[in-house]
């Protein structure tokens, strides 16, 4: 009985700590997501270095970077197969994070194109960026890595609307309306609208594409997001096949 008792003891010790473990990862990463300084996020960039910097040479390599939905992604390489991607998806990033890292995760690897998903994170009930600072942060985003090859293809995903996220869906809107406007005025700058396809048919954010938490996609939301972003990449730089070991596009 008295074993049994420890035994118990033991366990639910463990329980406690485990619990309190997770509570303390949660609140790190609260507290990075609030936080605007983009370096809260060094050691996941250095950790996505680590896997992606050999992986394709010079204009082979798709880069996909941006938030927790790139991240959390799990499908990407097989869903844009046979077109190689780098999968470079931090943490809660928010716009100014992806331009602040933009050299290490994107320009050190001479793409063959870009694929954005930031900004949403910027644009919260408590506390939103307005549209022309964002916009302004993706124009500096597109300065920063077209230093070196002027014509890189970018393709932006709008802002997805949300049902935790769904009353600053206008300020989202109107972000999603500048970008795509200032990327009409560039050939090998492309905006993908994904939002009509995740609401449902009374026009607000369709809850099956969307896990529990109400904000990142279900696997039915990125089979969505698949099919779209899919036939943009197609549009915009042709045929998958061969890509790997080509000559870059810019």
């Amino acid at each position: 009985m008295r074993k049994s008792l420890k035994i118990i003891t033991a366990f639910l010790g463990l329980l406690v700590l485990g619990l309190c473990w997770l509570a303390w990862q949660l609140y790190a990463e609260v507290q990075k997501v609030q936080s605007e300084d983009p370096v809260v996020w060094e050691a996941a960039v250095s950790a996505l270095e680590s896997k992606t910097l050999d992986l394709y040479g010079p204009g082979e390599g798709v880069v996909f970077i941006g938030s927790s939905s790139i991240r959390l992604w799990d499908t990407l390489a097989d869903d844009m197969a046979p077109l190689p991607v780098i999968q470079h998806g931090f943490g809660g990033s928010k716009l100014n994070d992806v331009v602040y890292y933009a050299g290490r995760l994107v320009t050190v690897y001479r793409p063959r194109a870009v694929v954005v998903f930031a900004g949403t994170n910027d644009i919260v009930p408590t506390a939103s960026k307005t549209p022309q600072v964002l916009l302004a942060s993706y124009q500096e985003f597109i300065r920063k890595i077209r230093v070196n090859q002027p014509a890189l293809p970018v393709f932006y995903i709008g802002i997805t609307p949300s049902p935790r996220r769904w009353a600053v869906w206008p300020i989202a809107q109107s972000t999603n309306a500048l970008i795509e406007a200032w990327s009409e005025t560039d050939l090998n700058l492309y905006f993908i609208d994904t939002s009509g396809a995740l609401k449902g048919n009374d026009g607000e954010p369709d809850p099956e594409n969307y896990i529990i938490d109400g904000l990142h996609l279900s696997k039915r939301g990125y089979q969505i997001w698949r099919e779209i972003i899919r036939a943009h990449l197609t549009d915009g730089l042709g045929d998958f096949s061969g890509v790997v070991g080509s000559s870059p596009l810019v």
